[in-house]
């Protein structure tokens, strides 16, 4: 039956032609915005997935950068106590030699041993990074230390945790910063017994070889040098502290990267398009739409012919 008010073969081919606009449409935005899925109308799961995932690798960004400000500021500690150990050996050899010169000759050996001191306190007090000195510290204040933020866990239930790495500046200080001079703990300011038979003390930072009477004994000398390798041996402790984060870090900073790329791939398998999928898929969805149009336009001219029953 032919009709003027219904015609079913345009209806036909109009909803197919909307069909086919409608994948054409999805296809272009999919090549324009390089995803399958761009918003939770897509696919409200994968969606859900991604945004998640991509909030956990912001995390993972500001991990990258707490860790490099870390690794800068240990380096630059580690790099300065390696220094003050070089010091503090020519401070030994010097002590040595002063114990087999004669005064005259310790006179001028002091004066090399006041030029290495304040060699070692320059060194010290200009290993600082983003205003922290992990070789200057004040021992007043109880339990300070370096915490280098290092990782960021979330659990099923959404509980996050963070992992740390520690370094604590009992164990790194070489200079106390307190005022009060005998409550200093530093490494180089502790105090050693140089005199034989009286009660003189010394410290690294202001050792002297031009002592007299007892002081200016071998037995002095013997006394200077023990405290020398004693505060060598905790500059060791130090820099072998500074050295085991220093690595840790490096490999927390390899770690990481390798997560967050990791999780890039893995919401791009979720949700990017599949570009010579999505290429193939336009061209034949331009040719169905092509297609559709002229369907349409035969059903339309169908009406046309019953104009001529009534010529």
């Amino acid at each position: 039956m032919s009709s003027i008010n219904t015609n079913a073969s345009a209806l036909t081919a109009l909803q197919s032609l909307n069909a086919t606009n409608k994948a054409l449409e999805t296809t272009q935005s999919r090549i324009s915005t390089g995803f399958r899925v761009s918003s939770a109308s897509d696919n409200a799961a994968y969606w859900s997935i991604a945004t998640t995932m991509r909030s956990d690798n912001k995390a993972n960004s500001v991990l990258q950068d707490a860790l490099g400000l870390g690794a800068g500021k240990i380096d630059t500690a580690y790099t300065a106590i390696n220094s003050a150990i070089d010091v503090v050996d020519q401070i030994k050899e010097k002590v040595l030699l002063a114990k087999t010169s004669s005064t005259d000759d310790r006179a001028k050996i002091q004066s090399e041993i006041t030029a290495l001191q304040d060699q070692l306190k320059d060194n010290i007090g200009g290993a600082s990074y983003a205003g922290s000195n992990l070789l200057k510290t004040d021992s007043s204040v109880a339990g300070t230390k370096l915490t280098v933020m290092t990782s960021y866990n979330r659990d099923s239930t959404g509980k996050v945790s963070t992992g740390t790495i520690d370094v604590t500046n009992d164990s790194t200080r070489l200079i106390d910063s307190r005022s009060t001079a005998a409550s200093r703990t530093g490494i180089l300011d502790k105090q050693f017994a140089v005199g034989a038979a009286t009660a003189t003390k010394s410290s690294i930072l202001d050792l002297k070889v031009t002592g007299t009477g007892s002081a200016g004994t071998s037995t002095a000398f013997d006394n200077m040098l023990t405290g020398i390798e004693t505060a060598l041996k905790g500059m060791a402790t130090g820099a072998a502290t500074l050295g085991a984060a220093k690595a840790r870090i490096d490999l927390q900073k390899d770690f990481v990267s390798k997560l967050s790329d990791s999780i890039d791939r893995g919401v791009g398998q979720l949700v990017d398009a599949d570009m010579n999928k999505e290429s193939t898929r336009l061209q034949a969805l331009q040719v169905q739409q092509q297609l559709g149009i002229q369907a349409l336009s035969i059903a339309n001219s169908n009406t046309q012919q019953i104009l001529s029953l009534f010529r």
